[in-house]
């Protein structure tokens, strides 16, 4: 029986290209083989998924501008010819560099190394902005020209104003610090200082 079946199978097989509408022929039953399970291959464990690798962004250099500026302001707290009880204006940070720095960061170590000396006052915050916009400058504006920032020191009535450039190659930058007297724009003081990491 097994014989025809697969004498029949064969000869379907090979003439599969007619087709025909015919019955197909009674098949009898035949018996039933044991069932195996099927034969699966070994499966590999499962390696875990390595995440991409993302190249590391290259690493920024710190420059530590607290300790650049306190020198600097130590020599212009000394320095001959300064009237004690001033008003003084900070004005924003000049970049001279071959790239970029964060002026903010420079402007903001100088006011915080002068907050805590009695030689100068210096122009509240509030005070700042009120002449700014008495000059139509935006908040925005660094105030990095000698001219602006003297313009403002006017406007805001103090005595002297304080204006920071930071020079050089931007990877080992030089601060450079003029303190002018705003009547008359001469310079009271300077320092140059080595920015330090």
């Amino acid at each position: 029986m097994t014989r025809l079946a697969g004498l029949l199978s064969l000869s379907l097989l090979l003439s599969g290209c007619i087709v025909q509408q015919q019955k197909p022929a009674p098949v009898e039953p035949t018996q039933p083989t044991p069932t195996q399970p099927p034969v699966t291959a070994p499966q590999e464990p499962q390696q875990p998924q390595q995440p991409p690798t993302v190249p590391q962004p290259p690493k920024l250099q710190t420059l530590n501008w607290e300790a650049s500026v306190q020198p600097l302001i130590a020599q212009m707290l000394h320095a001959d010819g300064v009237t004690p009880g001033s008003v003084l204006l900070v004005a924003g940070t000049r970049n001279n560099t071959n790239g970029s720095i964060q002026s903010a960061k420079v402007t903001n170590a100088v006011v915080s190394a002068l907050s805590n000396q009695n030689q100068f006052s210096l122009v509240p915050p509030e005070q700042l902005q009120a002449a700014r916009q008495s000059l139509g400058l935006s908040a925005e504006d660094s105030l990095s020209t000698r001219s602006k920032a003297i313009g403002i020191a006017r406007a805001a009535n103090a005595q002297y104003v304080l204006y920071t450039t930071v020079n050089g190659d931007v990877k080992s930058p030089t601060l450079q610090m003029l303190l002018m007297l705003v009547q008359s724009g001469e310079i009271a003081w300077s320092g140059n200082g080595v920015v330090q990491n």
